[in-house]
C-alpha cells in the first residue's frame, strides 16, 4: 500500500516536456572573468603539493587531464592517489564567490518564463553548483543539480562529455533523449552528444575574447552539431515568446534560430 502511493505521489511529466539541461559555468554566469582563474590556480597548486611537481608539470597535467576526459578531476583519479572529494572541496573554495560573479540581468526571470523542466549538468561539485545558484537567485528553477559526484558509476568518476553518463542521467530524471535540449559553452560537448540526437543549444556571451587567427577562423557562424547560437539566454525567451521555438518544442524537431543576429 505505502509504496503503491510513493509511486502515486511521484512527478509525471508528458512526452514531449522539454527538458533543459544547463551548463552551470559560463553558461548562467560567466566564470572566465574571476572563477576560473581563481579555480585554476587552486588547481595547479593542489597538484604541486599533492603530486610534489613544479608548477610547469602541474599546469601540464591540469589542462592534459581536462582535454583528455572532460575534467582535471578524472585524471587525478585514475592516475595518482589523490582523494577526488578533498580535491573537489579545496579548489573550489571561493570565500568571495558573490563578488566574482557575473550573469546577465533579470536572469530569474528569464529561466521561469522558459517552458519545460531544468536541470543544472554540471562538472563541478554539487556544493560550489548550489552556492552559485543561491548567489545568482536562480536556485528555485532548476528541478535538480546533477554535479560531478552524481556521475560516478560503479565506483569510477565521469564527466560531460562521457555519453553512458549522460544516458544514465536522462533515466534517472525520467527524461528521453529526444526531449533534451544541452545549453552549453564547450562546442566539444555539443559535438558528442548531438550525436546521440538530443538538441544543443552553444551559449557564447560569457566566453572570452579569441585570438585573433582563431577568432576568424570561428568566425560568427554556428557549427552543423549546433541547433541554436546564443549570446544570452533572454534570446531563448525572446524565441519562444515569439513562436520562432514554439513549434519545434511541441515537434520535438530541430531548434530553429532565436535571434538572427547570432
Amino acid at each position: 500500500m505505502n509504496s503503491t502511493r510513493a509511486r502515486r505521489r511521484r512527478p509525471q511529466h508528458a512526452a514531449g516536456t522539454p527538458v533543459w539541461l544547463f551548463d552551470l559555468d559560463n553558461t548562467l554566469h560567466g566564470a572566465s572573468r574571476a572563477i576560473f582563474p581563481q579555480i585554476n590556480r587552486a588547481m595547479t597548486q593542489y597538484i604541486v603539493d599533492a603530486l610534489n611537481v613544479d608548477v610547469a608539470e602541474a599546469n601540464r597535467l591540469r589542462v592534459g587531464y581536462t582535454l583528455r576526459y572532460g575534467a582535471t578531476l578524472l585524471g587525478l583519479a585514475r592516475h595518482h592517489p589523490v582523494d577526488p572529494h578533498d580535491f573537489l572541496k579545496v579548489v573550489h573554495e571561493l570565500p568571495d564567490l558573490q563578488a566574482m560573479l557575473h550573469a546577465e540581468r533579470g536572469l530569474a526571470r528569464t529561466l521561469a518564463a522558459l517552458p519545460g523542466r531544468k536541470i543544472v549538468l554540471t562538472n563541478g561539485p554539487e556544493a560550489y553548483a548550489r552556492a552559485v545558484l543561491a548567489a545568482l537567485g536562480i536556485e528555485r528553477a532548476f528541478e535538480r543539480v546533477v554535479a560531478i559526484e552524481h556521475m560516478r558509476e560503479r565506483g569510477r568518476w565521469r564527466a560531460k562529455p562521457d555519453r553512458p553518463m549522460l544516458r544514465q542521467t536522462l533515466r534517472r530524471v525520467g527524461a528521453t533523449l529526444a526531449d533534451a535540449i544541452l545549453i552549453e559553452d564547450t562546442r566539444g560537448h555539443l559535438k558528442r552528444y548531438r550525436r546521440l540526437g538530443i538538441r544543443t543549444v552553444w551559449m557564447t556571451g560569457h566566453l572570452p575574447p579569441l585570438p585573433e587567427p582563431s577568432a576568424r577562423r570561428q568566425g560568427s557562424g554556428r557549427p552543423h552539431y549546433v541547433d541554436h547560437r546564443i549570446r544570452s539566454l533572454k534570446s531563448l525567451q525572446l524565441g519562444i515568446r515569439s513562436g520562432r521555438l514554439g513549434q519545434s518544442m511541441r515537434l520535438k524537431g530541430r531548434i530553429h534560430a532565436a535571434d538572427r543576429r547570432t
